[in-house]
Order: C-alpha cells, then structure tokens, then sequence
C-alpha cells in the first residue's frame, strides 16, 4: 500500500465517526498511487476523502478547506487526481506563501522549516487537524466558515 494507516473513531458520542488517517511514503509526485490502494483496500469513494496539503498561494498562517477544484500546480494534487479520476474529494490547504525573491518553488517547499517557526507550524498543523474533525462533526459550510478567513 505504501502508506502509514491509522485506523481512529471521532464523537460525540465516542466512537461515532470512524477516520482513516493516511500518510503517503511515497514521493510527491506518486501520492496518488497510495491514495488509490487505501481508497480500494477500505472500500471508499473520493468524495469521503479529506486531502491535506500545503499552498503557495495562501499565506503562512492562513488555512481553508473547500470541497473538489483543480490541482492548481501541485504535483501531489496531480498524482492523486490522475490515479483516482477525479478531483471531487475535500481539502484542507495550509498556507506556505510565495518563495521569496527568485528561490524555486520546488526547493523552497522541499526545504525544512526554519528553527525559528517550529511553534508556527506546530499551531498549523492543530489547526489543520481541528479543521478536519470539523468537516467530519458539522459539514462543509460550517467548516468553511470557521476556518476559510
């Protein structure tokens, strides 16, 4: 399957939801290869499907979640949208901003986060996850509302 899978339940009441947290261990550009085994092998419908992914043209600190669109260059969006024909599935996108001056794309989201934002990301990331059993309790609208600023 070459991916890490958590199989976890979400509530109220305890138990009610239950997610499968899928972390690709694959390279970027043949997520989608990982995503269509684990959609197979559980027996999901993209449209279940909540992808996480950073965003170069959303701010750092700034998060939104939308259902289906385009891969708008993302080579992991691509991959996934290639292997499962479709781009119909939720997305929480996390602001990483523009490279600054003339730095390439591709080395500055490949680059480690500096030292200095460690805490940054950290809250990121709590927000992301929040983001999701969000989607999961209340819906999209709801969601979007809360967090699409």
């Amino acid at each position: 399957m070459r991916a890490e899978v958590a199989d976890a339940r979400l509530g109220p009441p305890p138990g009610t939801a239950r997610l499968i947290l899928v972390k690709s261990r694959t390279y970027m550009n043949d997520t989608g290869t990982a995503v269509a085994a684990v959609l197979s092998f559980y027996k999901l419908s993209p449209e279940r499907m909540i992808v996480v992914h950073d965003e170069l043209d959303i701010e750092p600190g700034q998060l939104r979640v939308k259902f289906g669109g385009g891969d708008n260059g993302h080579n992991g969006l691509k991959s996934i949208r290639r292997s499962i024909s479709t781009g119909d599935f939720y997305r929480v996108r996390i602001g990483v901003g523009r490279p600054p001056g003339r730095q390439d794309p591709a080395g500055f989201l490949l680059s480690n986060f500096p030292a200095s934002a460690k805490a940054d990301v950290a809250i990121e990331v709590s927000r992301a996850a929040d983001a999701i059993e969000s989607l999961v309790s209340v819906g999209l609208d709801r969601t979007q509302s809360a967090y699409n600023s």
